[in-house]
Formats: C-alpha cells, structure tokens, sequence
C-alpha cells in the first residue's frame, strides 16, 4: 500500500487520525500549506484534487505563481569523516562531489517515490 498520492505534478504524503477517524494529508514539496482530509479513500483522492486544483486558481487569481516543488539547490551538513570519504571517492572516480551525491540521493529515492 501506498501512502503518497500524485497529481499534476504534486505529490502528498497521506497519513490516518485515529483519534478524529479520518485521513490527512499535505502536498509536498512546497512553501505554502496545502492541506486536505477525508473519511474515505475515495474521498481522499477527490479532496487531494480538489485542493491541487483549488491551490492552482487561488494563484492565478492573486496573480502568483504556484510554488513549485523544488529549486534544485541543496545544502547539507554532514560530519566531516563522511565529507571527507565521499569527496575523495569523487575525486577517484574522476567526478565531483555534486554528481556522486545527485546519483547517490536519486538511487536513494527512486523505489520510494516510483507510483
């Protein structure tokens, strides 16, 4: 079973409430806060696509782009041993440090994320 759901471009992560009964969940990926629930998975997926869509005209209607999911910049903060170990593994492949860790996070997310 999954727990994302995917729409025109849009991922959410869905999550269950226990003590309201009810499935949550969020889009992901961006700065403003779409959110949405339903009691039922068919609900859920209409109200996912409804707030998708409603996030979409809202934009237009102030005039601002949707965010969009990412910027492509990344910044991270690892300890030094592992900094160390993945630049000279890098260096001795004879490719630098943001191609070694783009392959390395892209191989980490694509079973995940595959839908």
């Amino acid at each position: 079973m999954s727990d994302l759901l995917a729409y025109k471009s849009y991922r959410a992560r869905v999550e269950f409430d226990a003590e309201d009964r009810i499935f949550v969940g969020r889009i992901a990926g961006i700065r403003d806060v779409v959110s949405f629930h339903a009691e039922t998975v068919s609900g859920l997926e209409r109200a996912f696509k409804e707030s998708v869509n409603d996030y979409l005209k809202a934009c237009e209607a102030l005039g601002q782009s949707p965010n969009k999911p990412v910027s492509g910049n990344l910044m991270l903060r690892v300890p030094t041993d592992v900094h160390a170990m993945a630049l000279e593994a890098a260096e001795l492949s004879g490719q630098s440090l943001n191609v070694r860790a783009t392959e390395a996070l892209r191989r980490a997310t694509a079973n995940q994320l595959a839908m």
